[in-house]
Formats: C-alpha cells, structure tokens, sequence
C-alpha cells in the first residue's frame, strides 16, 4: 500500500476469512472472492499452491498481465510429469490455463518477507536483483518496474519457456545476487535436477 496501489486480495477459504490482512494493509485493501479480485485488477498476481493452478478465473483475466509466483514443490503439490521431465514449466503451465492473458514469471524466487525489506533505491551498488520471463514483453515490462518500484533490478531471462532457470533447486533460486551474479547463476542452470 506504501506504493499508492488499490489490492484486492482473495484465497480459496473466503474474503471474510481476510479481514486480519484486510486490516493490517489498510484502506487501500480490500477481500473478494477469486473472481472479484481477478475482475477488479488492472493486473494480477497469482500465489497458489501449484497444485491449484487451474482454481484460477479464467475468463476475468481475459486480456490481463498475470504475474506468477508459483513454484513447484512436489512434496506438496504431487508429481507433475510435464515439471518431472523438463518439458514444460510452472509459469508455461498457468499461461496455457490462461490462454487470453499475459502471463510473466516474477517474484517466485524470494521470500515474501524479503520483498518490503531487501530493496534499495535505483543506483545502489550491490542492488539486489530479480528475474523476469514472458512471452509479452509489455508483461514482463511491468515486473520489471515493479521490481524498481520495489527496489530491486531486474534481468530478464525471456521467454517463459526458459523461465525454469529460477525455479526451484537451481542456482538462481532464494538467494540474495546482484544483477550480475544472477545472470551467472541463471547460465549455471541445468534443466534436470
């Protein structure tokens, strides 16, 4: 809210079961259900279970960027096949569930508690950075200033078809990395685990 955005937050349980969150965010927040909060936003984030990806609203993000911070953990979510074998990724995945938005992968590799306290102002030696990847440049265009609005830089792998390398287990995955450390553990990568 420090940023001057009106949220509309949802989760699978109800919007009165936010009402604490609701609360502690302030008077720029409010709770919907899923279909609400996809409908109202001029964009969205989408932070789920992987195993619930496909829960999300289709119709009401028609048109919209979706920003996708999942990763897959398969203790928790079960074995996806298509993850297990290299042949697709998390953010690709949402993206065919989500075939009229603009899906981009973005801050699926920190923790959510690091992203109102490890950002600096643009310029800062050693900034933190984060990565990118869309197949709609206009949508991994807003991460990236979202991410400097945030205070952090951005490095943008590309498509989503790529954006495996910052997902979990691989080198890029949860740790504090300038730009260009970043850019180095994203070639580190290896599409196997």
């Amino acid at each position: 809210m420090e940023l001057g955005y009106d949220v509309v937050i949802s989760n699978s349980r109800g919007p009165e079961t936010l009402a604490g969150l609701v609360a502690e965010l302030g008077p720029k927040a409010r709770a919907a259900t899923a279909a609400e909060a996809a409908a109202a936003g001029d964009f969205a984030v989408v932070t789920v279970p992987l195993k619930n990806y496909k829960d999300i609203p289709v119709e009401p993000l028609a048109g919209k960027i979706v920003i996708d911070t999942n990763n897959y953990y398969w203790e928790r979510d079960g074995r996806i096949p298509e993850l297990d074998n290299g042949e697709a990724t998390t953010s690709g995945l949402l993206q065919e569930h989500l075939p009229e938005s603009k899906v981009a992968k973005g801050f699926n590799h920190i923790m959510a508690s690091q992203i109102t306290t490890d950002g600096t102002p643009t310029g800062t030696e050693n900034r933190r950075a984060l990565a990118t990847a869309s197949d709609y440049p206009e949508a991994a265009e807003l991460v990236t200033s979202l991410y400097d609005e945030f205070g952090f830089d951005s490095v943008n792998i590309g498509l989503l078809e790529d954006s495996w390398r910052v997902e979990r287990d691989r080198p890029a995955y949860v740790v504090r990395q300038n730009a260009q450390e970043l850019k180095d553990n994203l070639a580190k990568a290896t599409r196997t685990i």
